[in-house]
């Protein structure tokens, strides 16, 4: 069963003349799904991605994530919808710098009106699940990149989201940590069975996806292209983009 349906979704961006980020577009992914979403800078990934996590709204077409038609939602109920049913991990992190790690990871769901005393369980039981018990208490200026973009991970894990949204998340980390990290997403939806969807120019994150969705101007890649450029890559038949 799908988890997230795009249905000739556009949107084009008021202006003089207006511009058309995100044309015509449709795909499918399966509940437990590793996708990415590649293309240049420019591309469109990032609109695709703020369309499907409802940040941003269509022109034209429907979205349904979970099987909700998000496309019909006003923004209160978009607010309502993202925090109760979504998960983001971003490039830039987005910690609150005063607040422990433990305390990033629950605030979400303390302002979803959950108990302190439930919010924190799940709070601890997220940081364990991405290694990061012994750090709870550690403000985001005392870890590195790579553990704030774990405490990152478990403030998504932690809301219990049926679909976590990523943009470009291993951009700011070294080789090393960047691998780690893509072991943890592998990790976290193999056994917690979330599906993940990244936009990304990371060739490591790309070469693990399950399904890989290129963009170019707007548009989705068509297989016959995505063909041509393996070829003359000379890369193997999995790295075709599944649609």
């Amino acid at each position: 069963m799908a988890i997230l349906i795009f249905e000739n979704v556009s949107r084009v961006y008021p202006g003089t003349p207006p511009v058309a980020a995100v044309h015509d577009v449709s795909f499918q992914l399966q509940r437990g799904a590793f996708a990415v979403l590649m293309g240049p800078s420019g591309s469109g990934k990032t609109t695709l991605l703020n369309l499907a996590s409802g940040l941003d709204q269509v022109t034209s077409g429907k979205i349904r994530v979970d099987n909700y038609d998000i496309s019909e939602l006003n923004e209160k109920e978009l607010c309502r919808f993202r925090r109760e049913k979504l998960g983001f991990v971003f490039q830039a992190y987005n910690l609150f710098p005063a607040l422990t790690a433990v305390e990033n990871v629950e605030y979400t769901n303390l302002i979803r009106g959950e108990t302190k005393k439930l919010a924190r369980e799940r709070a601890l039981q997220a940081l364990s699940d991405v290694g990061l018990s012994d750090k709870v208490n550690s403000f985001p200026g005392q870890l590195s990149g790579g553990q704030q973009q774990r405490v990152a991970v478990a403030r998504a894990l932690a809301t219990h989201a049926k679909i976590i949204f990523a943009d470009e998340p291993t951009a700011n980390l070294d080789s090393k940590t960047a691998f780690q990290l893509i072991d943890l997403f592998e990790n976290l939806n193999r056994s917690h069975h979330v599906s993940f969807l990244f936009s990304t120019h990371d060739a490591r994150l790309v070469d693990r996806a399950h399904q890989k969705i290129e963009i170019s101007d707007g548009q989705l890649v068509k297989p016959s292209r995505a063909i041509e450029r393996v070829a003359q890559r000379g890369n193997t038949a999995s790295n075709l983009i599944e649609l």
